[in-house]
């Protein structure tokens, strides 16, 4: 939902650390790799309730996120770059909850599975609307430096990460907080199938 307002500030704070991670031949595709991996050790750090360690590796995942986009920008985006950042992300995104599920399946294992159906929901969407917008020459006006079309709603990339916090930081609410952004995340993919009958319908070129 605030994506597009933060990312100025986000692209000014990354350059110094991305210009001299160029300057190092450290390739956009490494960073991208190296958070999935950092990703992965979150995930562990859940399953085993280890929830500070949790919480650092997964801002840490968000932080070569960034990077990997900046040091893109600086040597030139490319598409296999651009298809890496977004199917590691969506993996990354579902084995949050599920940490929290194998930690402690009697009580986590529902919610967790609520919120990840609803991410295949809000990724789906994304992901078949980009496909078509981008087939039709649609730009997203609001993230020009995306390197595939980037459908905004409630629940964006900014909206999980804090999700996330939240869960690391208050491990005994999270089912409550998986059901409540679950039916977030339900409300974004009403909303963009919506957008994609109207936009898509042949009738109108509104986004």
């Amino acid at each position: 939902m605030i994506d597009a307002r933060i990312l100025p500030f986000q692209r000014a704070a990354l350059q110094p650390a991305a210009r001299m991670l160029s300057r190092m031949g450290i390739s956009a595709d490494t960073i991208s790799l190296t958070g999935f991996l950092v990703g992965l050790l979150a995930f562990t750090a859940l399953a085993t309730g280890h929830w500070t360690a949790a919480l650092v590796l997964i801002l840490a995942n968000r932080l070569l996120d960034g990077l990997d986009g900046a040091v893109a920008r600086i040597n030139g985006p490319t598409d296999r770059g651009a298809f890496l950042d977004i199917t590691l992300d969506f993996v990354f995104y579902a084995l949050v909850p599920l940490g929290f599920a194998v930690q402690a399946p009697a009580v986590h294992a529902l919610p967790a599975a609520v919120l990840i159906v609803s991410f295949v929901g809000t990724g789906s969407s994304f992901l078949a609307f980009a496909v078509i917008a981008t087939k039709q020459g649609k730009r997203a006006v609001a993230f020009p430096t995306k390197g595939i079309y980037y459908a905004g709603g409630l629940a964006e990339g900014f909206e999980t990460i804090a999700v996330f916090v939240a869960m690391c930081l208050f491990p005994l609410s999270f089912p409550v907080i998986a059901l409540v952004f679950a039916a977030v995340c339900g409300m974004t993919t009403l909303v963009r199938w919506y957008q994609g009958w109207v936009v898509f319908s042949g009738k109108s070129d509104r986004l």
